[in-house]
């Protein structure tokens, strides 16, 4: 206990004191249990600073920032016909996890389709550290078990780092968790780099980004109640979309205007064939 103890005071004093720091993981993950072969790969950041941590996928913030300047450059232009073509796709995981310190409240940020959602989420992470330890890169790093969102996790944690976080909305472990694994090893991160950030760097909420629709806040209940019944009417939101005279131009390679009655229709059509391999996502219960 004394030992917990004395690791809570270290970590708050790291973070006291803290640059901006960047935990870079590569996340493996097979979200089609039919195709667990063909897993795919992405890097994702963890950004801590004293005020909290932030994960999301390096690929989609980029695209996201470039895609937000573009609309802020349209909209001031005086443009309501706003155009995406050209604008290409990064990014398979386009969440935001946030976490605030020293409570590690956290907040979850999704879209689905054009619904942009702040989940809380106040499940509990009840861990059960191992004696079992092992080296993983330059980290000493010790093990530790987990139930948690419908899988059964481990975890390899390192007190060389004192911060209670990890990737995704892990956390709550004496050290920062390095690498984490669920049992059927279809979803799996693993540091690959860390990275100081420079001093000017500036830790902003996703709550704080400019939007264009309204952000719904809900609890994890109400969420997952949300997500089953998009992927029963996945263009729900869109058609509400249309309906509120908004115009999306819509093109097509060669920069034709495609009809967009048309185009949602073929979009729903692919977005449901996508949706129903996407069996084995890493919150399991949300399919439950």
């Amino acid at each position: 206990m004394k030992k917990i103890l004395f690791l809570i005071i270290l970590s708050l004093g790291f973070l006291s004191h803290a640059q901006y720091q960047r935990f870079v993981y590569e996340y493996k993950f097979a979200i089609d249990s039919t195709a667990k072969d063909n897993a795919e790969t992405e890097l994702m950041n963890l950004d801590i600073a004293p005020k909290g941590s932030k994960f999301y996928s390096k690929d989609y913030q980029e695209l996201d920032s470039l895609m937000n300047a573009y609309i802020q450059k349209q909209v001031k232009s005086g443009i309501k016909d706003i155009s995406l073509s050209g604008m290409g796709y990064k990014g398979e995981m386009r969440y935001f996890v946030e976490k605030s310190y020293p409570d590690y409240a956290l907040s979850y940020f999704n879209s689905l389709l054009s619904d942009e959602y702040l989940v809380k989420d106040t499940r509990n992470q009840q861990w059960k550290i191992l004696s079992d330890k092992e080296k993983i890169g330059n980290f000493n790093a010790q093990k530790a078990v987990c139930d948690f969102a419908g899988r059964k996790w481990t975890a390899w944690f390192t007190t060389d780092i004192p911060i209670q976080d990890g990737p995704y909305k892990f956390h709550g472990l004496p050290g920062l968790i390095i690498k984490l694994e669920d049992n059927t090893h279809s979803h799996i991160f693993e540091i690959k780099g860390v990275k100081k950030l420079p001093e000017t760097a500036e830790w902003k909420s996703q709550k704080e980004k400019k939007r264009y629709v309204a952000l719904i806040t809900l609890d994890q209940e109400k969420y997952k109640k949300v997500f089953k019944d998009y992927l029963q009417d996945p263009m729900r939101g869109q058609r509400q979309l249309f309906s509120s005279g908004t115009i999306i131009e819509m093109r097509d390679e060669s920069g034709k205007v495609i009809d967009p009655a048309k185009q949602m229709r073929e979009d729903e059509k692919r977005l449901k064939e996508k949706l129903k391999k996407q069996n084995n996502i890493l919150e399991l219960d949300l399919l439950k």
